[in-house]
């Protein structure tokens, strides 16, 4: 069999984490009297802590100082870490095993390529990180998605090209990413949020093994 290298984002994609990101956010946004609903949350899948707060800085036209965004960068990560303490396995979304267990049993490289820098963290929290030959996280890599080299690193470490690396995600950055990288893109999610994904499901429930055996084969 081919082996190619199946490269999955974390935060919507294996888990639901996108949820408890916004909960942090809004906490800093009402702190600071800005808004700051679900659809501006979308604005922040698949990007930096840093681009992040920029971003809704950017939502209330508000000016701040280094020492104010380090304040609010660390209350966010102190607030989503708090969240995150309580997670188990049956955060794992939907489909998500029945995929992984099929790449594993037939011998597929399996790698985790995300921004979050808390990702070992969630994957250990879970029970799955022994299915992740690879992990490369925001701790690991400097720029942000659309930027490819989270993904890029992973297809290296797992010795294996680009062409043949295969990317699940859930942002219209990383889809841009694994495209950029001339990866397959496979979008989980609403098309509206996932630009020009080759492929687009609206969760793995709806992926067919088979459609794993193609992308193998092609």
């Amino acid at each position: 069999m081919n082996k190619k290298a199946f490269i999955f984002d974390l935060d919507g994609v294996i888990v639901d984490t996108a949820k408890y990101h916004f909960l942090a956010w809004r906490k800093v946004a009402d702190s600071l009297g800005i808004e700051f609903t679900p659809e501006h949350n979308e604005a922040l899948k698949g990007v930096s802590r840093v681009r992040s707060l920029e971003i809704i800085l950017e939502l209330g036209k508000a000016e701040a100082t280094q020492e104010d965004k380090d304040k609010w960068l660390k209350q966010k990560n102190d607030d989503y870490l708090a969240y995150i303490e309580n997670m188990d396995r049956s955060e794992i979304l939907p489909g998500v095993m029945h995929v992984l267990d099929y790449l594993r049993e037939n011998g597929q490289p399996i790698a985790l390529g995300s921004a979050s820098k808390n990702a070992r963290i969630i994957l250990e929290k879970t029970g799955i990180i022994d299915y992740f030959d690879v992990i490369v996280d925001g701790n690991d890599v400097t720029n942000a998605k659309p930027d490819p080299e989270v993904f890029e690193r992973a297809s290296r470490e797992l010795g294996i090209s680009n062409e043949n690396s295969i990317v699940f995600e859930d942002s219209f950055a990383g889809i841009d990413a694994a495209n950029i990288a001339g990866m397959t893109s496979v979008g989980i999610g609403e098309a509206k949020f996932l630009g020009k994904a080759q492929y687009i499901f609206p969760d793995f429930v709806t992926i067919d093994l088979s459609f794993i055996d193609t992308l193998v084969k092609k």
